[in-house]
């Protein structure tokens, strides 16, 4: 841990993850609140091993999917399970593994602009998720491999950004 604050933000987040995951045992139709738990397991992942972090964010991913299956035109959902899936591709460290994730995301990215075209974060996510890939690519080829992949940037912005905007939705 750098700072106070890094201890204050896994704080929050944990705590989040906890409320939510109460919450889903008495109403577990609320896709807000899927989003919120997805949201702060996506944060969450960025204290964990690489392994451990993407355990987080496939569970992360399997929350988005499910508030998606309540509410399929749920565009953060939408936004930040592009997020969700371009973080998992930076944290695989082969091209070819990593590729359908950056292409989910991509899909992800245009739904949410489809169902909320005026929203300037996700048509910005969706322009730079484009570039993701090339990205990927070259954090591999300069050899950063583990080093980088572990800190899993977003095509969009940080993981960090995004589980805030999932939670701030809300």
């Amino acid at each position: 841990m750098e700072s106070s604050s890094e201890l204050d933000r896994l704080l929050f987040f944990e705590q989040a993850r906890k409320i939510s995951e109460a919450t889903y045992a008495s109403n577990p139709l609320d896709a807000d609140n899927l989003t919120r738990w997805a949201g702060a397991l996506l944060e969450l992942s960025q204290f964990q091993s690489v392994p451990d972090s993407q355990k987080m964010i496939q569970d992360a991913i399997s929350k988005l999917e499910e508030a998606l299956s309540i509410n399929p035109k749920k565009h953060d959902a939408l936004w930040c399970l592009g997020n969700a899936q371009t973080s998992f591709a930076f944290l695989t460290s082969k091209e070819d593994e990593a590729r359908p994730y950056f292409e989910k995301a991509a899909q992800y990215f245009q739904q949410a602009v489809d169902e909320d075209p005026s929203n300037e974060i996700y048509l910005k996510s969706l322009e730079i998720s484009a570039k993701a890939p090339e990205l990927h690519q070259e954090i591999i080829k300069q050899g950063l491999g583990q080093q980088m992949l572990g800190a899993g940037p977003s095509s969009s912005t940080s993981t960090s950004s995004s589980a805030k905007c999932c939670l701030i939705y809300h």
